[in-house]
């Protein structure tokens, strides 16, 4: 389901739905503190490093677990619910044999970087990597989740979107109150391009009372000229816009934009029409690394991805609130 155009709204101006909403918002705002309540009932024995976020949607945890993940090295093993996937787990994702139906498209994906454990339980799966000998455990996801004790807390946002109207679903796009949230984080990333981020201070910079880090998507170089190549660009990911923008900046000729829901399956109907649609206009057609990992194995080959990776403004910050946990990237 893509997120109601009011969520965006500036929270001086939330709109007539969000205002009605509210108190619907506050049901699950009262939900999530009362599961928050909860006590810890599992502490590992490698550090658990927690990537998410305060709201619904992509904000960019995936590239963020790769960019810790490549920081870290040896040793890491993420935890991933497997959001999509049918397997309850635990079980080590193999690329190899599992499909993103099984294990879910992100952890299928971050299995080319690291180990990756799919686990329904996110106990089951700490101690599973814990069995395994993990050095660190990313837990993707999961900062509304206080069954596993966690080591270090971040809270990833997307720059361009910030909180939104600053409200609880369905009121707006936040699982809990930016203030209940950011008071458990021990620190904020923020994504997007530097205009983007000066947006995102002037919004939100004094309700972040944190350490921030900087970061920004960026496209890797393939050797593929993309100025002036012809496109036809899909996403079915949390905001495919941000994907479709990445691919005009590039210098792309984007002839055309099919935005599917998150996690959305690509089947071979769909992928037909969309290659006899981009037969059509001349055109390459283009996703990302989430959905190609989607794709029936007989039609990668049909569709280039294009690899954006997670880079930060300052990589010394992202060494500060490693150190303490003994971890050296």
């Amino acid at each position: 389901m893509r997120a109601p155009g009011f969520w965006d709204n500036p929270p001086s101006r939330p709109g007539v739905a969000a205002r009605l909403l509210s108190p619907l918002g506050g049901l699950y705002a009262a939900g999530t503190a009362r599961r928050l309540a909860k006590r810890s009932s599992y502490t590992s024995d490698a550090p658990v490093i927690c990537i998410g976020n305060l709201s619904a949607g992509g904000t960019g945890k995936t590239p963020t677990v790769i960019a810790f993940a490549e920081k870290i090295g040896l040793g890491v093993f993420v935890v991933s619910r497997g959001y999509g996937g049918t397997l309850e787990g635990p079980v080590l994702v193999d690329p190899k044999v599992h499909t993103a139906e099984q294990v879910g498209d992100e952890p299928l994906l971050l299995s080319a970087f690291t180990p990756v454990i799919v686990a329904k339980d996110r106990v089951a799966g700490a101690k599973f990597a814990d069995e395994q000998d993990a050095r660190v455990i990313l837990l993707d996801d999961g900062f509304q989740d206080p069954s596993l004790v966690k080591s270090l807390s971040i809270v990833v946002v997307d720059a361009a979107r910030g909180f939104g109207n600053g409200r609880c679903i369905p009121a707006g796009p936040l699982r809990e109150p930016i203030h209940t949230g950011l008071s458990r984080a021990d620190a904020v990333i923020s994504i997007g391009a530097p205009k983007l981020q000066e947006r995102f201070t002037k919004a939100w910079g004094d309700a972040i009372q944190v350490p921030r880090l900087q970061g920004q998507m960026i496209a890797l170089k393939t050797g593929m000229p993309w100025k002036g190549r012809r496109v036809l660009a899909f996403a079915g990911i949390g905001y495919p816009e941000k994907f479709f923008a990445t691919l005009r900046e590039l210098g792309a000729d984007v002839i055309d934009t099919i935005a599917l829901e998150d996690h959305a399956p690509l089947n071979a109907t769909l992928i037909a029409r969309l290659k006899r649609d981009a037969q059509a206009a001349r055109a390459q057609l283009i996703c990302t690394e989430k959905d190609s990992v989607r794709l029936p194995e007989d039609l990668r080959r049909e569709v280039l991805p294009l690899p954006v990776r997670l880079r930060f403004k300052n990589d010394a910050a992202l060494n500060d609130l490693l150190r303490p946990l003994g971890v050296r990237g």
